[in-house]
């Protein structure tokens, strides 16, 4: 969840054209004086710890909003901002319960894993007076139906990128992850459920199956993969990835967006097997120590300047109606975030998956992954 902030501030001062993207805005500044009149300053001195994925908040880099900074100086609440790289790791901490966090962002099936197991608390949405601008299709989710523990964050589906000078053609599918001409050129997801995801839309497979024998089909699969793998990686991706290190990899559009703004050769498919789509959303854990003000934090994330600057920095697709009806925002219809309605139809959400089948699965992960 890197940046292309530093491709957006070049552009802008160059004066560049709108040939090479739809807008060149740059969010380097907040009216923190109108943000003033809405927030009170009742809990300065607070410290509130917010635990979110990795480079996935704009934060003041070459030009940007520091969203964090102006939250501090707006409320004159300290943010203590901590990063994770995925939703297992996520969970983990939260489960030990040997750290509070006020705020964290999972993704759906995370969420849905959370609220079963009673590790996040409903939210007083009438102190979340900005959720009216989240687009109704991000709303009422699978995972959260009746709105009560989440707030939209970002949205995004997985894509197979490819570098095009050293793959042949413009592949179409999976199964190029395990074409033996590119072995020692490919990469994969360093998590089980996005690395399983891919052998099962390959092979046609339910990715929310309770089937064991389909998770035991994926994983062998996966292990016929191994041989030909350059690496299992999460956020080493982009070095690799922008450096012409590796030829395929599957990742997520967002951070496809910033590989290419450094590596032009890199090009993205969604295969005709299809894909994953996720929603991250806001969350307030249920041993958090500063409720009122994780309140606050979401609220102001979702302020028209605030989502802005995310949604621009993050380059993920925001399911926040001030961000898409923006005429400013220089990512708005980019085919990669926002996909053809036959992309989005052939994808599919993860589910949380029963506990059996899920320590299943995981054995199988931790069996896959010593190949």
């Amino acid at each position: 969840m890197k940046k292309i902030v530093s491709f957006i501030l070049l552009l802008s001062m160059l004066a560049c054209s709108a040939v090479l993207l739809p807008s060149c805005s740059v969010n380097d500044n907040i009216d923190e004086s109108a943000l003033r009149g809405k927030y009170t300053r009742d809990l300065e001195g607070t410290t509130l710890n917010v635990f979110n994925w990795g480079e996935n908040i704009s934060d003041g880099s070459e030009g940007s909003l520091s969203v964090v900074k102006a939250f501090e100086k707006v409320t004159g609440i300290k943010v203590n901002y901590t990063t994770y790289d995925d939703n297992e790791t996520m969970y983990g901490k939260l489960n030990s319960g040997a750290v509070s966090y006020d705020v964290i962002i999972p993704s759906d099936y995370m969420i849905e894993r959370l609220i079963e197991e009673g590790l996040v608390q409903k939210m007083d949405m009438s102190k979340i007076t900005n959720y009216q601008y989240i687009d109704n299709k991000y709303k009422g989710m699978y995972y959260d139906e009746n709105e009560e523990y989440s707030v939209p964050y970002t949205v995004g589906l997985v894509g197979l990128i490819y570098n095009t000078t050293m793959v042949e053609g413009t592949p179409d599918s999976w199964g190029i992850m395990w074409d033996e001409k590119y072995s020692g050129q490919i990469l994969t997801f360093n998590n089980s459920r996005d690395a399983f995801g891919v052998a099962q839309y390959y092979l046609g497979l339910d990715v929310n199956s309770l089937d064991k024998a389909d998770w035991d089909k994926a994983a062998a699969k996966l292990k016929e993969q191994s041989p030909l793998l350059q690496a299992r990686v999460m956020d080493q991706v982009f070095q690799k990835m922008e450096g012409g290190n590796a030829a395929i990899a599957p990742y997520y559009a967002g951070d496809f967006l910033t590989m290419q703004s450094n590596n032009p050769d890199l090009e993205m498919v969604y295969p005709k097997e299809g894909t994953n789509i996720f929603v991250d959303a806001m969350c307030i854990p249920s041993n958090s120590k500063n409720v009122e003000a994780a309140h606050m934090f979401i609220n102001f994330m979702l302020e028209e300047e605030v989502a802005l600057a995310n949604a621009e920095t993050i380059c993920y697709a925001s399911p926040n109606t001030l961000v898409t009806e923006n005429d400013e925002y220089s990512l708005k219809g980019n085919k990669y975030l926002y996909p053809s309605d036959e992309v989005i139809e052939n994808a599919q959400y993860f589910h949380n998956i029963d506990p059996e089948v899920r320590s299943y699965f995981e054995k199988l992960w931790d069996e896959v992954t010593l190949n």
